[in-house]
């Protein structure tokens, strides 16, 4: 089978590659679709290490083609998802109490185990999502992981209906948290990137402000917007340093600033304005199973609609190239169908 693997000059290549056989509560995949992620860039720099050799990809959408041993909750002909996280203990006190994203010995997909940037794959039964009939297979890749990552840091914010949340960058993760922010949460939306383009599609998925940061003040607009008294909460899915100091300086005393983007830097943080004003800055990792279940089916309702571009295998070298540039607007999908 065809598949995306990292490289050890920090690349990546289409090889030839065969599957292992099937262990004990796994099933085999034949994927569709896989959508291409900003970590699976970090994957291919080595940013977290090097792990050449590994097939990319944890945006994957299949279906299940063969079940092995002491596997009786999927059957062949299930649609299912290849997400990042791969399996988790199960017994931790992170998986025990509702965090299994956080479980010290989690394999993710396409990073610690091959993923789903391949004609077929191998998912964990228990960490299959089945997709929701009427849900685009093409769209559901995206919700993957982009989705199910914003839904959550959506959640963790804790937003409540009618309130203003920031997101800063309005790339394959930001314009998901627009949707599901203003579609799920019923919260008013300003949107932060330095992109028009980009912007201007934050404006046509209903955020109701949006904020060219490099011509104008993020925190002036956000002042602007909620009569003076700055954002109630913030998302920050931009994956360089300058937009995670933004956000703190456009928030509200006792707001939310949950992080969600990667860029390899620290942020510079105002420890007093952090203490007496009451911010609270949170990390938040994907979304657990449950978490990916809901964000599927508001996608399935059609709260949210990924801008998804499907493109063949042979390209996944000019997507990662536009990606590193910045020129990605939605999810770039690798079909696997045609």
């Amino acid at each position: 089978m065809k598949a995306v693997v990292a490289t050890k000059d920090k690349s990546i290549a289409i090889v030839q590659k065969e599957l292992r056989p099937l262990r004990h509560g796994e099933a085999k995949v034949k994927m569709e679709y896989c959508g291409v992620c900003h970590t699976d860039l970090h994957v291919k720099n080595a940013d977290f290490g090097d792990v050449t050799g590994v097939t990319l990809g944890h945006e994957g959408i299949g279906i299940v083609t063969e079940i092995g041993e002491g596997v009786t909750s999927l059957n062949k002909g299930d649609r299912v998802s290849i997400a990042w996280m791969f399996e988790s203990c199960g017994c931790c006190e992170y998986c025990l109490t509702g965090r299994e994203t956080l479980c010290r010995d989690v394999k993710n997909a396409g990073y610690t185990v091959d993923g789903a940037m391949a004609e077929e794959a191998i998912v964990a039964v228990d960490y299959a999502i089945k997709v929701p009939e009427n849900l685009d297979p093409a769209a559901a890749s995206s919700i993957t992981c982009a989705g199910v990552t914003t839904y959550k840091s959506v959640k963790v914010s804790e937003i409540k209906p009618g309130q203003w949340i920031g997101v800063f960058g309005v790339g394959g993760l930001g314009n998901l948290a627009v949707q599901y922010a203003k579609n799920v949460f019923n919260a008013k939306v300003i949107a932060f990137d330095i992109s028009d383009e980009k912007l201007n599609f934050a404006k046509s998925l209903g955020a109701d402000a949006v904020v060219n940061s490099l011509n104008e003040d993020p925190v002036a607009k956000a002042k602007e917007v909620t009569n003076d008294l700055g954002l109630d909460a913030v998302v920050i899915t931009a994956v360089s340093k300058t937009p995670f100091n933004q956000a703190i300086d456009v928030v509200k005393a006792g707001a939310r600033v949950v992080a969600v983007g990667l860029p390899v830097d620290k942020m510079d943080l105002d420890i007093p304005r952090l203490v007496l004003d009451g911010i609270q800055v949170v990390g938040s990792l994907v979304g657990t199973r449950e978490d990916l279940k809901e964000a599927f089916q508001f996608a399935a309702d059609g709260k949210v609609v990924p801008k998804v571009t499907k493109r063949p295998i042979e390209d996944v070298n000019d997507i990662f190239e536009e990606m590193e540039q910045g020129k990605v607007t939605g999810r770039m999908v690798i079909d696997f169908t045609s």
